[in-house]
């Protein structure tokens, strides 16, 4: 399922990034790699903030569609 539909809280497997060349470079260097783990912290609005190797990130919804966990 996209990350955007994972629960707050919970810590999830990252299983596959998708998207352009260059959008999964973008992600990647924020640390969304197969076979990390993510944790969903909120969601407000359209972001979603998420805990990701030891950093908070947010991003958007489309983006966060793009990350299958």
């Amino acid at each position: 399922m996209p990350l955007s539909m994972a629960s707050a809280g919970k810590e999830n497997v990252i299983k596959k990034v998708g998207g352009k060349e260059e959008t999964r470079k973008f992600l990647e260097n924020l640390g969304f790699v197969t076979g990390g783990m993510v944790t969903v912290v909120s969601e407000t609005g359209g972001s979603l903030i998420v805990n990701v190797k030891d950093s908070r990130v947010a991003i958007g919804r489309d983006m966060a569609n793009k990350i299958i966990v």
